[in-house]
C-alpha cells in the first residue's frame, strides 16, 4: 500500500486553490462543501500559503504549479496538483458521498478513470439512505453505549440493527422509528424482530429496480404470488426460502426475524393496504415500482 487513505477536518480552516478554470472551481467547490474557507487564485503567491491546511493546483501556469509543489512539501502542507503525481504529497480519490458515510476508491494515481468507473458501480450498490441510517445511530450512540456497556454486546446490537428493521426504517425516511428500534434492540435478549418489503414483482427481471434488487438479495424468504416469473424469483438470494405464500406468512417469519420480501403480482401498495389486517405488530415498507 503506497498511499495512507486518511480524511481530513477542513471545517473552518484554509484551503488554497491555485490555478483558474471549470477543475479548479471544482475542486474549490468540493473543499467548500467540506467546510474549508477556500482561498482561490489564478496563480501561485508563497504569501497565501501559511495557514492552510491543503493545497490544489489545476491549469494555472507550470511556473506556478512547480512553485506550489515545491513551497507547499517544504512547509509541511498537503498539497495535490491535478494530473501531476510528480508534483502530489497526497492523491484525490473518486468520493462517494453520503453523508456522513463517505466511501473513497483509489487506484494510487495509475488508473484515476478506472477509480471513477469503481465508484459508479459502489454507489449503484449503495443504499441512497445508509447516510440516514448512520446518522441515526450517531444520534442514539451516547444512550447506546450507556445501555448496553459491553462492547462486543453492543457490536452484536448494531451489526443486526444496521441488517434489520433499524436499517430498513431508516431507508424509508423514518428517523424516529428507526431511532427507537435501535434503542429497543438493546433491552432484547432474543433476536429482533425482522421486517418485511412488498416488491410488485415486474414481467421481466432486467425491470428490477435498485432498490428492489437490493432487498431481494438480502431477504431471508421471499414469498410470492402465483404467477411470478422465476427469473425474477432469481434475483433472491440463493439460500433465501422461496415459496408460494401470503402475507400472514410473512408477519410470522417477520415476528421472528426473519427480512421477508412479499412479491405481488399487482400493485405493492395496495397490497400492503388490502392485507394491513395480517401485519400489525411488524415493521414494513413498499418498495415503489420506480
Amino acid at each position: 500500500m503506497r498511499f495512507l487513505p486518511v480524511f481530513i477536518d477542513l471545517v473552518g480552516r484554509r484551503a488554497l486553490v491555485v490555478g483558474d478554470g471549470p477543475t479548479a472551481r471544482r475542486k474549490a467547490g468540493l473543499l467548500a462543501s467540506a467546510g474549508a474557507v477556500v482561498v482561490a487564485r489564478p496563480g501561485f503567491s508563497p504569501h497565501d500559503l501559511p495557514g492552510c491546511r491543503l493545497a490544489i493546483g489545476a491549469e494555472a501556469a507550470e511556473a506556478d504549479l512547480q512553485a506550489l509543489s515545491a513551497a507547499a512539501q517544504a512547509a509541511g502542507v498537503p498539497v495535490n496538483v491535478v494530473d501531476r503525481p510528480e508534483l502530489c504529497s497526497f492523491i484525490m480519490p473518486a468520493i462517494i458521498d453520503r453523508d456522513p458515510v463517505l466511501v473513497a476508491i483509489s487506484t494510487s494515481g495509475a488508473a484515476p478513470v478506472l477509480a471513477r468507473l469503481l465508484r459508479a458501480r459502489i454507489e449503484a450498490a449503495l443504499p441512497p439512505g445508509i447516510g440516514r441510517l448512520a446518522a441515526v445511530a450517531g444520534s442514539v450512540a451516547a444512550e447506546l453505549r450507556r445501555r448496553v456497556p459491553d462492547l462486543g454486546k453492543r457490536r452484536r446490537i448494531l451489526e443486526q440493527a444496521f441488517s434489520g428493521a433499524t436499517a430498513e426504517l431508516a431507508f424509508a425516511g423514518r428517523d424516529a422509528e428507526a431511532r427507537a428500534s435501535l434503542l429497543a434492540a438493546a433491552g432484547q435478549d432474543a433476536p429482533a424482530p425482522g421486517f418485511i418489503h412488498f416488491v410488485g414483482a415486474p414481467a421481466e427481471a432486467d425491470l428490477l429496480t435498485l432498490r428492489a434488487q437490493r432487498v431481494l438479495g438480502e431477504a431471508d424468504a421471499v414469498l410470492h404470488d402465483p404467477g411470478v416469473p422465476e427469473p425474477v424469483l432469481d434475483a433472491a438470494r440463493r439460500d433465501a426460502d422461496r415459496r408460494q405464500a401470503g402475507t400472514a406468512e410473512a408477519a410470522r417469519l417477520a415476528a421472528g426475524g426473519a427480512r421477508v420480501v412479499r412479491l405481488v403480482t399487482g400493485d405493492p401498495q395496495a397490497a400492503c393496504e388490502r392485507e394491513a389486517g395480517s401485519l400489525l405488530g411488524v415493521a414494513f415498507a413498499v418498495v415503489p415500482r420506480g
